[in-house]
């Protein structure tokens, strides 16, 4: 089997050659490609993944910035292995995890499997009403849902290839987790949840969320509970 891991970047040229060498370095038990797809960064980040990319790395540059969820459906149209995994460029989660978000698919008891912040892996402490919308969002997703999820927004989630292609996705920026958490309850997917860590950074340190994606991921949850 083959792991795709799906790097969506937008201005991140302090963290990208780093998060790309953890991601190297990891030895998931399978073989590997990693799928980069620049989404129109203007600081200088598209000029060095133009150095780094090989023939494992596959870059892909959008010319203007459209959003996270753009940037993972160009990932995801470009990604050849058999489970995809999304992996966030900002050095706030640990690619060193990769086994325990791997093994439930592997074991074939998962459909996909999203990584829990909440589950009692070590974390930076940082923002309490962060931590407020995050669950209000997880709450509200799983009363429409029929989930019971401890963190819908997270940011590592793993897909065995044949269901990402059931599933047509047009959510173009943070309004991906929401989307793609609504069709895998609507296909009746078997998730799982896997403890990780988390390092979250400081809006200082380049952390882009804000509470307007937090109210925009609630209009996300309805209209594709009921309108999509």
């Amino acid at each position: 089997m083959r792991l795709s891991v799906v790097i969506p970047v937008y201005n991140e040229k302090n963290t990208i050659e780093e998060i790309l060498r953890r991601v190297q370095a990891v030895d998931a038990g399978l073989e590997k490609e990693i799928v980069i797809v620049d989404d129109g960064s203007n600081d200088g980040t598209r000029d060095i993944l133009k150095k780094l990319a090989s023939s494992e790395v596959r870059v892909f540059l959008h010319e203007k910035n459209m959003g996270k969820g753009a940037a993972l459906h160009t990932g995801f149209a470009q990604a050849e292995g058999d489970i995809v995994l999304v992996q966030d460029a900002d050095l706030e989660y640990d690619p060193r995890e990769y086994a325990r978000l791997l093994e439930p698919i592997l074991d074939g008891r998962a459909d996909a499997v999203y990584g829990s912040r909440f589950l009692g892996g070590p974390h930076r402490v940082l923002f309490f009403w962060h931590y407020v919308g995050n669950k209000v969002l997880t709450t509200f997703s799983n009363m429409l849902t029929n989930l019971n999820l401890t963190d819908m927004e997270t940011c590592y989630k793993v897909f065995k290839r044949e269901t990402l292609q059931k599933i047509q996705l047009k959510s173009r920026r943070f309004g991906f987790e929401p989307e793609i958490t609504v069709k895998l309850a609507k296909l009746k997917c078997r998730v799982f949840e896997v403890p990780i860590s988390y390092s979250g950074r400081l809006y200082e340190e380049g952390k882009k969320i804000g509470w307007k994606d937090g109210v925009a991921a609630l209009f996300h949850i309805i209209r594709f509970k009921f309108f999509n």
